[in-house]
């Protein structure tokens, strides 16, 4: 079937885009204070009149959704993380009261830390806060950190988001001194994530090796019972928040998975949930010219035929805003990469998702997005305010700011890649504050779920995830059985052959990655001898004595 013909109402690249285009399809809402331009996406006329019965569908999905149906029915689970920002909208009054709960807490309890009613053992305050998690519990936090920061933080930042030794340590190293006055959140929804838990136990012989414990300095974020919040429990963490079963890793941000690592940080909250609230009631409505996440929705299927054709290039023209397309790469992929539809058919569905920030692509990528390979479509991101008013401005060129060059760069590359025929949308906030990143977290979580409805499979599942978690504990079983027949080698050198059957198993592809890897690391105690003239595959390997 040929692709372009897969997508209702899809034209070729306009050869001139009039102004009244622009206006037609210009979204404005002043009291969010965003604008939404999807006018350069090539889709004709009667495109929106096409799709109105699928994105009637999609909302009234949606609306279940929030209403409390149930999204995940391999799971029987639901998902409730519109609920977070308007509890009164939870289909249960008991739901309604833990989300309202868990967010006075947070502030409560943020608030004791920053009056030093908490404390931890040997300084006088906690200065610094360091997230432990992986994927949605890092990336949304990491995002908001990086946006909204200050140098007048009430606490600083920081982050164990994997399990490389090596990034541990450079983080260890950032703190200093200051690990003692450092609060350690471990967000992990079971509390058996190996990264998470693997992060959280080198952080605890950190605190050892001072003296320290880290109970004394740590909060859980954990669903009820999890492994984790057993291990809190155990250790006298100084508190634990809950991560319940019906929010999303990568929809966690506006749970306590986010919530908890901001309000230490000193950002507002309240203010973040706001935006998100009021984004949440534009985009439930379904006049689609109205709703700027069924627009958003309805360009995507438009620029990849709804079957992923293209890739969504992401390029916010704010240095704050460089790490969204990472938060955005895993909500997107994540919830759209998919294998097989709802009806179980294999559709292998997804949008890949990269990005870097303007002007800086200008240097980076942007000859390829004009004069390459036409597999994408461009997100720009304005943001009106150039700087803090009591910072002023200069002028660089006589009546010519810093910032309108950026604005310039932003306008020079769109007119670029449009003349080239290339499509994107584009999107303006007026500044970045807690508000208008609430508004954006939730404007694509809604977009997100329309698209994943147009396209008839379930964003909410994660299968390829659990998938990939499997196979590496299969590796890691297999490394267990190595080094065991290492150690019945009796110090012998052993073969790689050799070794995979003692430890039975015909891939030995998988022993040469095993062993590679411990002999690169002399405290493993693993010994690589190749003979003079041999291949890496003619290595021996034994145990040191």
């Amino acid at each position: 079937m040929d692709q372009d013909r897969a997508t209702p109402g899809r034209g070729p690249a306009p050869a001139v885009l009039p102004f009244d285009r622009f206006r037609d399809h210009l979204f404005h809402d002043p009291s969010l204070g965003l604008w939404l331009d999807v006018s350069r996406i090539h889709f004709e006329k009667d495109f929106f009149a096409t799709m109105e019965p699928r994105i009637q569908a999609a909302l009234a999905e949606m609306a279940a959704l929030e209403g409390g149906s149930i999204a995940n029915p391999d799971e029987d689970r639901r998902v409730g993380h519109y609920w977070l920002r308007a509890p009164e909208l939870a289909p249960e009054a008991a739901l309604r009261a833990a989300i309202e709960a868990t967010n006075a807490r947070i502030l409560s309890f943020a608030a004791d830390v920053h009056a030093a009613r908490v404390r931890p053992e040997r300084a006088a305050r906690f200065r610094k806060v360091l997230v432990v998690g992986i994927g949605g519990s890092a990336l949304g936090p990491q995002f908001v950190a990086s946006a909204l920061g200050t140098p007048a933080d009430r606490m600083q930042p920081y982050f164990f988001d994997n399990t490389d030794p090596d990034g541990i340590d450079r983080t260890l190293d950032a703190i200093g001194d200051d690990l003692g006055a450092t609060l350690a959140v471990i967000v992990s929804k079971s509390g058996g994530t190996k990264e998470t838990r693997n992060g959280m136990l080198e952080l605890e012989a950190a605190y050892r090796r001072l003296g320290l414990s880290l109970g004394a300095h740590a909060v859980a974020v954990t669903g009820e019972g999890s492994e984790l919040d057993r291990f809190a429990t155990k250790h006298g963490f100084l508190a634990r928040f809950p991560m319940w079963d019906w929010v999303g890793g990568r929809t966690s941000e506006l749970s306590a998975v986010g919530l908890l690592p901001a309000a230490l940080q000193g950002l507002s909250i309240v203010e973040m949930l706001q935006g998100a609230r009021e984004m949440d009631e534009v985009t439930r409505s379904k006049e689609v010219p109205r709703n700027p996440a069924a627009l958003l929705a309805l360009a995507w299927y438009s620029a990849t035929g709804g079957v992923g054709r293209k890739d969504m290039v992401l390029l916010p023209y704010k240095d704050r805003l460089e790490l969204f397309s990472r938060y955005l790469q895993q909500l997107v992929m994540e919830s759209l990469g998919k294998r097989l539809d709802l009806q179980g058919k294999e559709v292998c569905q997804g949008i890949a998702v990269y990005g870097n920030k303007g002007s800086t692509d200008q240097h980076a990528y942007v000859q390829q997005l004009r004069d390459g390979l036409d597999n994408f479509f461009v997100t720009f991101i304005e943001v009106l305010r150039d700087r803090a008013p009591s910072r002023g401005a200069i002028e660089v060129d006589p009546g010519v700011t810093t910032g309108d060059y950026l604005s310039g760069f932003l306008q020079g590359t769109r007119k670029a890649l449009s003349e080239s025929g290339r499509e994107s949308i584009s999107i303006t906030i007026e500044t970045v504050d807690a508000r208008a990143v609430g508004m954006l977290i939730a404007l694509y979580e809604r977009a997100v779920g329309l698209y994943a409805s147009l396209v008839g499979i379930n964003a909410y599942h994660q299968p390829g995830v659990e998938a990939g978690k499997k196979a590496a504990q299969e590796v890691l079983d297999l490394q267990t059985k190595v080094l065991a027949a290492l150690a019945a080698g009796a110090g012998r050198a052993l073969p790689i052959e050799e070794i995979a059957r003692a430890a039975g198993t015909d891939d030995v592809e998988t022993v040469f990655w095993i062993l590679r890897h411990l002999a690169a690391n002399p405290e493993r105690g693993v010994v690589r001898e190749v003979p003079q003239g041999g291949s890496p595959f003619d290595a021996t390997y034994r145990l040191a004595r």
